[in-house]
């Protein structure tokens, strides 16, 4: 009883309206939701030699860094939200980001040739000035310095850049000579059939409302592959491309991941390294800022100006997180919108997420699991988390030109480049210049038309032959 006590005057319990009960429940809630990124991560951040970029370790199978990986994605969802929860006291849940973690290891290290290293250096980097700008009180002019349009349609284009990665994960989309892409064979090969079967169930799941319904269709799926595999009713190299790596063994040792950004501080090029962080910081940014304003709306927690009271405290959660993140070796933290699963279940304040944070600590038990999901199966979370992304276009006014165009190429340019700075950019650098030629360039300030030069400079360098070597 005097724990029970000393936990209600700590958070609020009367004030909020809520208790001990509501809370855990809530924070149960919120973990089974968005627990899949345990196993996602590691799967979309580890890279396989000569099949696909990511963090490739010397000395440590795929099946080992894929285990160290989600020990360091536990760990920083951990630290992120107990933060949230004993120091802003809001229910929000926070881990590794889905979109980032992509952009991590399929464009800053596969398309651009940036070591995994100089990659979570920019984590780093991006998380301090996170911590800095927060700490400054920032957070209104950094808002006012990017347009609507772009801020609205970011969330999209990534969505549809984690669908591609996840589609060909998953064979049903495959390269093709003459069309670029195409559809694979979904009507005979295991691994096409399990997945289109996967994506459905889940599909299903989540529209049923169930909770963890993420988590629930991978780990289907990774058994259906598993029990395919075993029935003989395929060949060995179907079978072999059907299991995960079980058995791998336990690996608990974080030593080659943590603190390797150091190394990677020591090269850099410039120009390369700023877009780099710019983008981990504008995604981060926005997608927390819009996560927070969109969970506290559900939540009740709006002012009677649309603004939740002491934001910087649950931003600095955000900031703090993904700099120790970067230091231990993954990719940006972020807000997790699947906290408004928790919201809606009563959560009301801190202790919510300190729940969620105690079971991530305790999902380190199911770590040596991490790498029996096979990545097809732990893609499915992609294309999923995709289609819900891509609902934040009803936000955008389409009417206006001065909107749709900048939104449209955000969108566009993210998955046709492979690379979500590339489409902050062409939305930043589109905006001011259609708001000129409509006559309504008095309402572009000065910042924006700064990044939109910016942008071109960067492009020119980038492109022009300037560059001798990567960053």
């Amino acid at each position: 009883m005097a724990a029970t006590d000393s936990l209600s005057d700590y958070f609020g319990f009367d004030r909020h309206g809520t208790d001990l009960r509501t809370e855990v429940l809530a924070g149960l809630t919120t973990f089974l939701t968005m627990s899949y990124i345990v196993v996602v991560n590691p799967s979309i951040l580890v890279g396989i030699e000569g099949e696909k970029p990511g963090i490739i370790v010397p000395g440590l199978s795929y099946g080992e860094t894929v285990q160290a990986v989600a020990v360091v994605t536990i760990i920083a969802a951990f630290v992120a939200t107990v933060i949230m929860a004993l120091y802003a006291n809001r229910p929000f849940a926070q881990a590794p980001g889905l979109g980032l973690n992509a952009f991590f290891a399929f464009t800053v290290v596969g398309a651009l040739g940036v070591a995994w290293q100089t990659a979570l250096a920019a984590v780093v980097v991006e998380g301090v000035i996170f911590i800095l700008l927060t700490v400054a009180g920032a957070r209104r002019y950094i808002i006012e310095a990017f347009p609507e349009p772009v801020k609205f349609a970011v969330g999209a284009g990534i969505g549809a850049f984690l669908a591609i990665i996840g589609l060909e994960e998953m064979r049903v989309v495959v390269a093709d000579p003459a069309t670029y892409v195409t559809l694979g064979a979904v009507a005979s090969d295991p691994v096409a059939i399990l997945s289109v079967v996967g994506l459905f169930f889940t599909f299903a799941l989540y529209a049923r409302g169930i909770r963890g319904s993420i988590l629930l269709g991978v780990l289907a799926t990774t058994v259906a592959g598993y029990a395919v595999a075993a029935s003989g009713l395929v060949g060995p190299e179907a079978a072999e491309a059907l299991r995960g790596n079980l058995g791998a063994g336990a690996n608990y040792d974080i030593t080659p991941l943590a603190g390797a950004f150091l190394g990677g501080l020591g090269s850099i090029e410039a120009f390369s390294f700023a877009l780099v962080v710019f983008t981990f910081f504008f995604v981060d940014f926005f997608d927390t800022a819009g996560t927070l304003t969109g969970v506290s709306q559900a939540g009740g927690f709006l002012d009677e100006n649309g603004d939740l009271p002491e934001i910087e405290k649950p931003l600095m959660a955000d900031a703090v997180g993904t700099t120790v993140g970067g230091i231990l070796g993954t990719s940006t933290v972020t807000t997790y919108i699947e906290s408004a699963t928790g919201v809606e279940e009563g959560g009301r304040t801190g202790m919510t997420a300190l729940v969620v944070a105690l079971l991530f600590l305790a999902a380190l038990a199911l770590v040596p699991l991490a790498a029996a999901i096979p990545l097809y199966a732990s893609h499915i979370a992609l294309v999923v988390v995709a289609v819900i992304m891509l609902r934040n276009l009803v936000d955008v006014d389409w009417d206006d030109v001065t909107h749709a165009i900048p939104a449209g190429m955000t969108v566009l340019i993210m998955p046709f480049t492979f690379n979500i700075g590339y489409g902050i950019a062409a939305g930043i650098i589109s905006y001011p210049i259609v708001k000129a030629a409509t006559g309504e360039g008095r309402d572009v300030s000065m910042a924006q038309w700064g990044l939109a030069l910016a942008f071109v400079v960067y492009f020119v360098v980038r492109t022009g032959g300037f560059l001798s070597g990567n960053v």
